[in-house]
């Protein structure tokens, strides 16, 4: 196609989209022009599906739940009142609390106010408010500074809490979990718990709890500064607009109001039937197109803005959580799902789009163009003449865009005007409805994700062993196959001996020659003196 025609195929399917100050240009995607006929009937049923989820019909069957995600910017679409009133009343909970951090009427016990926040949670609980806190902060002049315990790596929560140092004081601490049984954030708030005590402070007295109402973590925060809810229709991968990313956001000075307008503004539109002014639509439309609606290609996406890093990340759990299915909906084994990755423009330049470029062509991407190059501090200078750092980021978006469709590489154009909170509220709306549309192309339930249940199964499983294999040691060395037989699962060996390497290397149990599976020998620490 030259350039002429691609002109025209441009300006045929531009989704311009004022209300939002966005734009998805679809054009170099390979698409025929029967296609959004052949697809009108499957987007149809996709309409209704989304239709029924937001009336309230119980979506994730697994769980017998409504999803209710949308609610959360909408409530008076909210199927029942309580649920509705629940969701105001939240709202105005996360803004008097911050209001009072603010001011110091809510303080910790031995500094005259709060200047940190450390928020530990996982999945769900971190990846949303970390996208947003980096997506808007503006360090030095945010309301408080913030720390993200995301993990139960003890070297990664050592690092954040030596960071803090004695600031711990001053850090109200917010602790994530809808269960409340969550391992890697209960062990998050054990060892920030414990940092605590041995700086001689009260934990309950600068923690809150974002949780299910009755949960193990409801219950224990009962003493602490306040809880927020979450609830069963809202799942963690969704759950940025409820209190589990607004109370950060608040709490760091970000526009709570504006990013849900603009999740708002965005539901507004694609609820639209008309696909060719849904952007989420037409955005589901070509992965089915790209990927052949059986993820046959990856989702690259490539935000040409710093304050964008983390979006590529947030979509991550988002997209790839929600699609990645073994069953539909008719029990049919069909390994669907849909695999994102991505970094930034134009750091990717001297990265990956060499193999984009050149590389195997099993991948479509999404650019995503802001247009307003300047930050807070108004970088105009020229670094050539008449030409600025952020013409470079544009002129580097664009002829790579270009240089990718020459060598038969689909892409699409999302562009938006600045970044700001009104925008991030529109990505994020903007890509949930996508995959919720998409997950009814395809045939599968975007709302479950029976494969994470199955892994932390499997880990309860394996951490298990390892109290069997601890209390089966003696004084005499004995191998890992050896080992596994005494806890009556000789078939276990290999993971023994995973189990045992690793207690080794902490220094928790005595080994010998460890490097030879077969030989290495493991037996009870032995008594200093």
């Amino acid at each position: 196609m030259n350039r002429q025609q691609l002109w025209q195929r441009f300006q045929d399917h531009l989704c311009v989209v004022p209300s939002l100050d966005l734009s998805l240009d679809i054009s170099r995607m390979k698409f025929d022009e029967g296609y959004f006929e052949r697809m009108r009937a499957k987007m149809e049923d996709a309409y209704q599906a989304m239709d029924a989820l937001e009336r309230g019909a119980i979506a994730n069957r697994d769980e017998d739940r409504m999803v209710g995600h949308y609610w959360l910017r909408a409530p008076h679409l909210a199927p029942q009142e309580p649920i509705a009133a629940q969701i105001r009343q939240t709202l105005a909970a996360v803004k008097s609390f911050a209001a009072e951090v603010h001011a110091g009427r809510v303080r910790p016990p031995q500094a005259p106010r709060f200047t940190r926040v450390m928020a530990i949670g996982i999945g769900g609980s971190a990846l949303g408010p970390m996208f947003v806190h980096d997506a808007l902060g503006e360090p030095g002049r945010d309301r408080m500074k913030f720390s993200f315990l995301d993990n139960t790596d003890p070297d990664g929560i050592a690092r954040e809490l030596d960071a803090i140092g004695e600031g711990l004081r001053e850090t109200l601490i917010i602790v994530t979990s809808k269960s409340g049984g969550t391992p890697e954030t209960r062990n998050g708030m054990i060892l920030a718990e414990a940092a605590c005590r041995t700086q001689g402070l009260d934990f309950a007295r600068q923690a809150v709890a974002v949780t299910k109402q009755g949960s193990p973590l409801d219950r224990q925060a009962e003493g602490w500064l306040a809880r927020f809810p979450m609830w069963d229709w809202v799942g963690g991968r969704t759950s940025e607009t409820s209190a589990v990313g607004l109370l950060p956001a608040a709490l760091q000075g970000i526009d709570i109001d504006a990013l849900l307008a603009g999740a708002t503004a965005c539901d507004e539109v694609t609820r639209s039937h008309q696909t060719v002014r849904n952007p989420s639509a037409l955005m589901a439309l070509m992965w089915y197109h790209a990927t052949c609606g059986r993820g046959a290609k990856d989702l690259v996406v490539l935000p040409y803005k710093d304050r964008l890093l983390l979006f590529s990340r947030y979509l991550q759990q988002l997209v790839m959580e929600s699609l990645g299915k073994r069953l539909d909906l008719a029990g049919r084994r069909v390994d669907q799902g849909l695999s994102v990755y991505g970094n930034k423009g134009s750091t990717d330049q001297h990265a990956y789009v060499q193999q984009l470029r050149d590389g195997i062509n099993n991948f479509f991407l999404t650019f995503l163009r802001v247009l307003e190059s300047h930050g807070k501090q108004d970088f105009k200078d020229d670094v050539e003449p008449g030409v600025t750092a952020g013409d470079y980021l544009q002129g580097f978006l664009l002829g790579t865009r270009q240089a990718l469709y020459e060598n038969d590489r689909e892409s699409m154009t999302l562009t938006v005007r600045r970044v700001d909170a009104r925008t991030i509220g529109v990505l994020i709306a903007l890509f949930e409805r996508a995959v919720g549309f998409y997950a009814s192309l395809i045939g599968i339930n975007a709302y479950h994700q029976p494969g994470v249940e199955a892994g932390k199964k499997a880990a309860e499983a394996v951490l298990n062993l390892q109290k069997q294999l601890v209390a089966a040691l003696d004084d005499t060395p004995r191998t890992a196959a050896e080992l596994a037989r005494r806890t009556g699962d000789p078939d276990a060996a290999e993971t023994a001996y995973a189990l045992l390497e690793h207690l080794a290397a902490d220094g928790r149990v005595q080994a010998a020659e460890v490097a030879d599976p077969a030989r290495a020998a493991f037996c009870k620490k032995l008594a200093v003196g």
